[in-house]
């Protein structure tokens, strides 16, 4: 039997029996798939046509499960993967499925061995079983295996970064991530790497902007001893530190000029000199790279150069700021709330009042300063609710504010128009939404409105 399995190999050994059994499950709504020992799709119910995109089936079988639903799971050293061949059952975990070059669809995912008893009754390379199903939060919902990383979004902008991510894994390429301080440009860069075939290898992060020329230039390159006054001992650069992994230069666009020119060659040439050495060493890590210097600006006025910039610019990623993607907001605030409740032992939650809140507020500061909200309202909350009074001044300030300008807004609308840009309103549709699992008829009878109301708020307020 030849290594290499065609898709007409593949299909004509086929357990007995699979065709009655993939009817079974496609009418369960499920989908499943058949692996061997090395992880590769030897079957697939047609019904992964449907979930996914026609011509699905021929396109998985033969190839590696991860080429389907992503590396962060079944990747060499990943914890799914580990425990399958442990022989363990994995039940309800997340995953992307791709279903194309531009999309991808949520899905929940169980995984175990196929028993000897029953592997000895049909194909001989049959080791693991793995059922897909729709997730539950699969409308307008990212939140997938990078969501362990903060990388969490519902807005069509933050949706289309995590599925940029999702489509790199295979890619070494370097990327530059832009945004304003606080977007989250460092979890993307984590996400990255997490989601890349460098993953099992080091995640070395550089801030560009927090050290002067020289001692930047050793803390990238290295230094011998001898090198300059103070250098008693030889010194192991970042570059070095990253090999296998991923050097994430942080504030690359405060690199000093001289600088510049350096990581320019190194990127050209991947090779590199420590300081006082002249000996080249190769360079064995994928760059990233993150700003929130206006870098066009930048080059215009002879602060950085444009060469450096498209070396660095293969992959651009624009981190939109938190006022721009209002409908993140709660899913940041839970996933934040939940690690800081945790690491104080307290299950937090928080106040339609307080959720309503933090969509007026313009967050200058970002996802870093919800954060920092977050955990002042978790130290002064005595109960279980975060309420507005719990929150920093400021947002209790833009709080109150807002039970008065919305009221003389509306005295000026007409009667029974709502008005179009209300932010809160569009946080209280989306989290009704949500609560009714995304069932406008449900979520129309909970607000008290007309199912075609609903519909032309959503439309209005671009809620998909």
């Amino acid at each position: 039997m030849p290594d290499t399995l065609s898709a007409p190999q593949t299909s004509s050994l086929a357990p007995p029996g699979f065709g009655t059994l993939e009817t079974v499950f496609a009418a369960l709504g499920r989908v499943l798939v058949v692996l061997d020992r090395e992880f590769r799709v030897i079957r697939a119910s047609r019904s992964l046509d449907d979930l996914a995109r026609p011509g699905a089936v021929e396109a998985a079988l033969g190839r590696p499960i991860e080429e389907l639903v992503g590396a962060r799971l079944f990747g060499p050293s990943e914890s799914l993967r580990e425990a399958l061949e442990q022989g363990h059952r994995e039940e309800g975990r997340r995953a992307i499925l791709r279903c194309g070059e531009e999309s991808a669809r949520l899905v929940s995912l169980t995984a175990a061995v196929l028993p000897s008893d029953v592997t000895s009754h049909c194909d001989p390379r049959a080791r693991y079983i793995v059922v897909l199903r729709p997730a539950e939060t699969d409308n307008g919902l990212v939140q997938s295996m990078l969501s362990s990383h903060g990388l969490v979004a519902r807005s069509p902008a933050m949706r289309g970064i995590v599925h940029l991510v999702e489509s790199l894994h295979r890619s070494e390429a370097t990327v530059l991530v832009t945004g304003e301080s606080g977007t989250g440009k460092e979890l993307i860069a984590r996400a990255l790497h997490a989601n890349s075939p460098r993953c099992t290898g080091p995640f070395v992060a550089v801030n560009c902007g927090a050290l002067p020329g020289d001692l930047l230039e050793s803390e990238l390159f290295g230094h011998v001893r001898g090198a300059f006054t103070g250098a008693v001992r030889d010194r192991v650069g970042r570059i070095d530190l990253a090999r296998g992994g991923t050097l994430f230069l942080d504030e690359v666009g405060d690199i000093p000029p001289h600088l510049q020119v350096k990581l320019l060659r190194v990127l050209q040439e991947r090779r590199f000199e420590r300081v006082g050495e002249s000996t080249p060493r190769p360079m064995d890590a994928r760059v990233i790279a993150a700003t929130n210097v206006d870098l066009a600006e930048a080059i215009r006025v002879g602060r950085f150069r444009d060469d450096l910039y498209y070396r660095l610019r293969v992959v651009p990623i624009h981190v939109p700021p938190l006022r721009e993607r209002v409908e993140d907001i709660p899913l940041i605030a839970h996933h934040l709330l939940a690690h800081i409740g945790g690491r104080e032992g307290r299950a937090l939650l928080l106040s339609p009042d307080t959720l309503a809140a933090m969509a007026r507020y313009p967050w200058p500061g970002n996802v870093r300063e919800l954060g920092n909200a977050l955990e002042y309202a978790v130290a002064t909350c005595t109960g279980q609710t975060i309420q507005i009074e719990n929150l920093p001044p400021e947002l209790r300030q833009g709080a109150e504010r807002s039970v008065l300008e919305p009221a003389s807004a509306q005295d000026a609308a007409p009667l029974g128009d709502a008005l179009p840009e209300d932010p809160a309103e569009r946080l209280r549709i989306l989290q009704t939404l949500e609560s009714a699992r995304w069932n406008r008829g449900r979520a129309a009878e909970l607000l008290g409105m007309s199912r075609s109301t609903l519909w032309r708020r959503m439309k209005e307020l671009g809620i998909e």
